[in-house]
C-alpha cells in the first residue's frame, strides 16, 4: 500500500505521468545565453557613437565628462559622463538614464594625437571640472571566440536536429532501431509480428481465393509440421510470389499467413529498399536476412516488390550502377546464392510482374507464384458477407443481389461499396440500410458523382436521351451483346449520361460476340446520325473503346480474313520497344480492316434502330421524362429480350 502511494506521488495529481526529459532541453539555455552575450554583452549594453568635436565642444566646456579611456589598439576613445550629469542625456537613450558605463565612444584616426588633444582639453577647464585620462589596451577574448564558435555550433545543433528526425521515426525490426539515426540508415526497415501480436488476421478474414489460400496455407502447414512434407523427401519451398490486379486481396493474404504460421513474420515494402544514399539498399537487404536467418524459421513478406525487382538494364533514364539494380543484384543473392538460408521462406506480392527480371523469377528463388485474380461471383458473394457482418441491414433486405451487381469489382472495391452505402444512408438519416443504397453506392464507385444541379441546355437534353436510347435499344436486340441494367441521363462525373450493364462473365469471346457488342457501343453515334441528321461530341468514349476494340481483334486476335491468324501483341513488352512489330504496308492494311469492322457495327446499329424507331422513340421520350430507366421499362416498350 505505502509503495502504491509513493507511486501516486511521484507521478503527481490525477496520476499523471511527469514529463520526459528532451536533450532539446538543453538547447533553449544555451542559445538564450548566446543571444544574451550575443545582443547586450557583459556590461548590459553597449555605448553610442558620438564625434570629438561634440565632446570637445560641447560636453567638456559643460564640465559633464567623468572620464576619457583611449584604447590604443582598437583606434577608439571611451567617454564616461558624471552620474550628476547623466539626466542631460537622456534624449540619447530613449528617454531613460543610461546605467552601461562608458556611455559614449568616438573613433579616432591614426593621426590623432591622443596625449596633446586630451590635455589641452582638460587644462581648458577649471580644476573642478576637469575629468581624468586614461590609456590601456584592450583584448575580447570572449567576443572572438565567440564570433568563431557560434557559426559552427549552430550548425551542429541544426545536424544533429535533422538526423534526429530522420532516425527518429523509422525503427529498425521491431521498432528497436530507432535512435541510430543517420547512422542506422543502411539497417532494415522492415516490421516484425509474432504470435504475442494482439492484431491478428487469420484465413477465415480472408473471403474467397480458395486455391490461393491453399497455396499458402499449406507453406504455413510446412512450418508448423516440417516432418509431414521431409519424411517423404520433399523440401521447403523457398519463396511464394502472389500476381494479380490491385486490391485483390494480396497483402490481406500475406497478413493471414502472418496470422496464422506462429513463426516470426518480417514484412516490408519494395520501396523500403531503395534511398538516395548509393548502397543503402543493397545494405538493408544484408541486414534483413541477417535478422530473419537468426530467427529462422520465419517467413519475410515483401509487398510490391516491382519497386526493386525490376527487370535489370530496362530502367529508362538510369546507368548500369542505378542504386535499384545493385539493391536487386543483392536480392537475388540473398535468396538463392552461396549462403543457405534454411528456414526462410520469402513471400512477395506484385501487380506488375510483367517487369519483373526473371532471375527473381525463377524457380530456386520464387518456386511458386499464386494468381490472385478478380472474385468470381461465388466469392463476391463470400466477401460480401464479411464486410456486411459490421453494418445494420435492412431486415428485408436480400443479399444475394449484391453480387450479381458487381461484376468485375475487386475485394477492395466490395469493401468500398458497403461502406459508400452506409456513408449513403447516414447521410439521409435512415437507421438501416438499404437496397437503393447499394445500388446508390454501387452508381457512385462507377460513375462518379451525380451532378443532378448541372444546368443542360433542353436541346442538348434531347441529344443525350436519344443518345443513351440508341445504346439501348441496339444491346436489347443484338442477343451477344451486355445486358441492360439501367440508362440515366443525369450527369454522373465527366459523362453526361450514361448505361449500365451487367456483362456476362465469359473467359472466351467469339468475333460474333465482340461485333455486337461494337455495335451497341456506336449506337449513340448512329442515334445522333438518324434524329438529328448530325453528330456532336459526346460520343468521344464510345469511339475510343470502339477503336481500341476493333484494333484488338485485327492485331491481337487474329480475327480478320485479310490480315490472316496472326498476333502481334508482344506480352513481354514493358514500354520500350519503339518499333512495330509489322511493316508499313501490314499497318495500311490493318487501318484498312479496322475501319471495315466499324463500318460493319455501323451499319448493323442502324438496321436495329431503323427497324424499331417507334420504340427507340418511345424510350427516348420516357427517358427525357423520368432521366433514369431500368431494365423493366425496356421490356414494356419493347418485349422480352432475345438471348442467343
Amino acid at each position: 500500500m505505502e509503495n502504491n502511494n509513493q507511486k501516486k506521488n511521484m507521478m503527481g495529481r490525477g496520476g499523471a505521468k511527469p514529463p520526459r526529459f528532451n536533450t532539446f532541453w538543453i538547447y533553449i539555455p544555451l542559445l538564450a545565453f548566446l543571444g544574451y552575450m550575443w545582443f547586450w554583452g557583459a556590461k548590459g549594453g553597449d555605448p553610442i557613437k558620438t564625434e570629438w568635436y561634440k565632446v570637445k565642444e560641447q560636453m567638456v566646456p559643460a564640465g559633464d565628462v567623468d572620464k576619457i579611456t583611449f584604447v590604443t589598439n582598437q583606434n577608439r576613445a571611451e567617454v564616461t559622463i558624471k552620474k550628476d550629469s547623466l539626466k542631460k542625456y537622456k534624449n540619447y537613450f530613449g528617454g531613460r538614464i543610461p546605467k552601461m558605463s562608458p556611455q559614449f565612444f568616438f573613433i579616432v584616426s591614426n593621426n590623432f594625437d591622443s596625449e596633446q588633444q586630451l590635455n589641452a582639453a582638460r587644462e581648458s577647464l577649471p580644476a573642478n571640472k576637469r575629468f581624468s585620462i586614461a590609456t590601456e589596451e584592450r583584448n575580447n577574448y570572449w567576443g572572438t571566440i565567440l564570433n568563431w564558435l557560434l557559426f559552427p555550433l549552430l550548425i551542429f545543433v541544426l545536424w544533429i536536429f535533422m538526423f534526429r528526425r530522420m532516425g527518429g521515426g523509422t525503427g529498425g525490426i521491431g521498432g528497436g532501431g530507432g535512435g541510430g539515426g543517420i547512422f542506422s540508415v543502411g539497417k532494415s526497415q522492415a516490421k516484425l509480428f509474432d504470435k504475442d501480436n494482439t492484431t491478428r488476421v487469420t484465413f477465415k478474414d480472408v473471403a474467397g481465393l480458395e486455391e490461393a489460400k491453399q497455396e499458402v496455407m499449406e507453406i504455413v502447414d510446412f512450418l508448423k509440421n516440417p516432418k509431414k512434407y521431409t519424411a517423404l523427401g520433399g523440401k521447403i519451398p523457398k519463396g511464394a510470389l502472389l500476381i494479380g490486379p490491385p486490391g485483390t486481396g494480396k497483402t490481406l493474404l500475406a497478413k493471414a499467413v502472418a496470422g496464422e504460421a506462429n513463426v516470426p513474420f518480417f514484412s516490408i515494402s519494395g520501396s523500403d529498399f531503395v534511398e538516395m544514399f548509393v548502397g543503402v539498399g543493397a545494405s538493408r537487404v544484408r541486414d534483413l536476412f541477417k535478422q530473419a536467418k537468426e530467427k529462422a524459421p520465419c517467413i519475410v513478406f515483401i509487398d510490391e516488390i516491382d519497386a526493386v525487382g525490376r527487370a535489370r538494364g530496362k530502367n529508362a533514364g538510369f546507368s548500369s550502377n542505378d542504386e535499384r539494380e545493385n539493391t536487386l543484384n543483392q536480392l537475388l543473392t540473398e535468396m538463392d546464392g552461396f549462403g543457405t538460408n534454411s528456414g526462410v521462406i520469402i513471400l512477395a506480392a506484385t501487380n506488375r510482374a510483367d517487369i519483373l527480371d526473371k532471375a527473381l523469377m525463377r524457380a530456386g528463388r520464387f518456386d511458386r507464384q499464386i494468381n490472385v485474380d478478380l472474385p468470381e461471383l461465388k466469392d463476391r458473394d463470400e466477401i460480401f458477407k464479411v464486410h456486411l457482418k459490421d453494418l445494420k441491414l435492412d431486415p428485408q433486405l436480400d443479399t444475394s443481389f449484391l453480387a450479381q451487381q458487381t461484376p468485375g469489382f475487386s475485394g477492395a472495391d466490395i469493401a468500398n461499396v458497403c461502406n459508400e452505402a452506409a456513408l449513403i444512408a447516414a447521410r439521409y438519416n435512415k437507421k438501416f440500410v438499404e437496397r437503393q443504397d447499394f445500388m446508390d453506392a454501387i452508381d457512385r464507385i462507377v460513375g462518379g458523382l451525380e451532378r443532378k444541379s448541372k444546368i443542360i441546355p433542353p436541346n442538348e437534353k434531347k441529344t443525350i436521351a436519344y443518345h443513351e436510347a440508341g445504346h439501348a435499344t441496339v444491346s436489347w436486340f443484338l442477343p451477344n451483346a451486355n445486358p441492360l441494367l439501367k440508362v440515366t441521363i443525369i450527369p454522373r462525373g465527366k459523362a453526361l449520361g450514361a448505361a449500365w450493364y451487367l456483362p456476362e462473365e465469359r473467359q472466351i469471346t467469339t468475333k460474333e460476340q465482340m461485333m455486337d457488342e461494337l455495335a451497341s457501343l456506336i449506337g449513340g453515334r448512329v442515334a445522333e446520325e438518324i434524329v438529328n441528321k448530325k453528330v456532336s461530341s459526346g460520343a468521344l468514349n464510345d469511339l475510343e473503346r470502339l477503336t481500341k476494340q476493333a484494333y484488338a481483334m485485327v492485331a491481337y486476335y487474329g480475327m480478320s480474313d485479310a490480315v490472316g491468324n496472326v498476333s502481334y501483341y508482344d506480352s513481354q513488352d514493358q514500354g520500350y520497344n519503339f518499333n512495330k512489330p509489322f511493316s508499313e504496308k501490314t499497318a495500311e492494311l490493318i487501318d484498312v480492316e479496322v475501319k471495315n469492322i466499324i463500318n460493319q457495327a455501323h451499319r448493323m446499329a442502324r438496321k436495329v434502330l431503323e427497324d424499331h424507331f417507334e420504340g427507340f422513340n418511345e424510350l427516348a421520350k420516357l427517358l427525357l421524362e423520368k432521366e433514369v430507366i431500368f431494365t423493366e421499362d425496356l421490356e414494356r416498350t419493347f418485349g422480352p429480350r432475345v438471348k442467343e
